[in-house]
């Protein structure tokens, strides 16, 4: 059976003129005294987007058709470039292994999951980074950057950073890498009209972010 992820990334030109926001699924109790009982369902925000917005020809929507064609609709996930958000830091700098703690060392273990952690004073929420792009990664052990292959290898399938040597205890380890989005197609139709596309119409191509 074919895998239900793809490791191919959806057409860069397009998704650069997408849209796209973070989705929280939050119960909200309002008791008599007027006070909120506030419960978030999700540990995770979940990512949704419209790549209709940066299809400007005609060409481009054949390539995206092809593309919905070969996942099979909505049964394969696939790679997703986010404009604002690709980046172990802001998305105008390079990563650098300093970017976001990873782990700390306990002598042991060996393997760390890249994370990317937003704010740090109240309620900092680290996310977890499954998709790096390959060659990306950077990482470091208390600072001091470590060389991929003799330090360490990271698969950009998971995005598991593993060391060759457990850190020491204590050891504060850190990373940086550009990353993809895991997503698939929301839908198992696309609804074009060519005459209104010519007269500017766009068509909706949802996208919403997976666990791959």
């Amino acid at each position: 059976m074919a895998s239900d992820f793809h490791e191919v990334r959806f057409p860069l030109d397009v998704s650069l003129g997408s849209r796209g926001r973070p989705v929280r699924r939050t119960d909200i109790v309002t008791l008599s005294s007027g006070r909120e009982h506030r419960n978030s369902r999700w540990a995770h925000s979940r990512r949704r987007y419209d790549a209709g917005l940066g299809i400007r020809t005609v060409d481009a929507l054949h390539t995206v058709i092809a593309f919905f064609e070969e996942r099979r609709g909505r049964l394969h996930g696939f790679r997703f470039r986010a404009r604002t958000d690709w980046r172990s830091g802001p998305p105008s700098s390079e990563p650098t292994p300093l970017d976001q703690r990873i782990g700390t060392g306990d002598g042991a273990t060996r393997s760390f999951q890249l994370v990317k952690t937003y704010d740090s004073a109240h309620a900092p929420y680290s996310r977890p980074i499954a998709k790096p792009v390959g060659g990306s990664v950077r990482a470091a052990l208390n600072g001091v950057e470590q060389a991929v292959g003799s330090g360490f290898n990271c698969d950009p399938a998971t995005g598991l950073v593993t060391f060759t040597v457990a850190p020491p205890a204590g050891a504060i380890i850190t990373a940086g890498s550009a990353f993809n989005v895991p997503v698939r197609f929301d839908t198992d139709e696309l609804d074009i009209d060519l005459s209104a596309f010519d007269a500017g119409a766009i068509p909706q191509i949802p996208l919403i972010e997976i666990v791959p």
